[in-house]
């Protein structure tokens, strides 16, 4: 087999398992954004059941749930241009379909990288694929209910002691929720990156400890740029967890390596 038709079978495998994730997100995309969830009572439980309704759909009542846990109080929040309640549902509709499609996601991700690594690489992979989803909704829901509210009060309790009504557009709000929820979604992976890469042997245990004081500049620099004002006040509420990532993920390195030693020793 020559290199190019090895090259197009790897291409054709990679756009087999994208399309697959395509049609995955997107059937739960479409659910989301044209189906509303109704409350139903059995036996003493509240359940939902959905019934198709686009326009009062189930983006629309995250994004309604996110207003009414989220928005400071003495915000309103509106919309300035038409269709920008349509625009914030189809942000809010591609996230959820993301995360909820991501045990796909991380599955085809694994098995299209499967035939390029060793033994010991594959293994590794298989017993991160279901943390690396759990520490991502973790991040999630940390950052929902623990970073977001306190950055948004922070940032608009000026404007409360001035005395002025503020007001909040609809696509502002949905950015910049969606935008911390993917930040700390993605960040709290770092101590399963740090445990993979030492794992597989393509960095050293003592790797992350020597290497500490570029990682907390490299994590202060990120906070920094993703954090929408120059305060230099809130890029901590980013920077200080995924610091104590970097630190929880070095302690489980180091603490699984000296088990691995006594055990060589006995």
């Amino acid at each position: 087999m020559s290199s190019i038709e090895g090259i197009n079978q790897h291409l054709e495998e990679l756009r087999k398992r994208i399309m697959r994730i395509i049609i995955v997100i997107g059937v739960i995309f479409a659910f989301i954004i044209s189906c509303h969830l109704y409350p139903i009572d059995i036996a003493g439980v509240q359940l939902y059941y959905p019934a198709i309704d686009p326009i009062n759909n189930i983006a629309a009542q995250i994004t309604n749930y996110m207003k009414n846990n989220l928005v400071p109080e003495g915000v309103q929040l509106i919309q300035t241009q038409p269709g920008q309640a349509l625009f914030a549902q189809i942000y809010v509709g591609a996230l959820v379909a993301i995360v909820v499609g991501m045990p796909v996601i991380i599955k085809e991700l694994v098995g299209f990288i499967k035939p390029a690594l060793k033994e010991r690489e594959i293994k590794v992979t298989r017993s991160i694929a279901l943390p690396a989803l759990a520490l991502f909704i973790t991040g999630c829901v940390f950052s929902y209910f623990l970073v977001i509210p306190y950055m948004l009060e922070f940032l608009y309790m000026y404007g409360d002691a001035s005395g002025l009504i503020t007001f909040l557009n609809i696509m502002d709000f949905i950015t910049f929720v969606l935008q911390y929820l993917l930040a700390f979604g993605v960040s709290f992976q770092i101590p399963l990156i740090m445990y993979a890469l030492s794992m597989s042997g393509i960095v050293g245990d003592n790797f992350w400890r020597k290497n500490i004081r570029y990682a907390i500049l490299a994590i202060i620099v990120f906070g920094a740029i993703v954090t929408p004002d120059g305060s230099g006040i809130t890029m901590w509420f980013i920077a200080v967890p995924m610091m104590a990532l970097y630190l929880g993920g070095m302690i489980i390195i180091e603490h699984k390596k000296r088990k691995k030693d006594l055990n060589l020793k006995s």
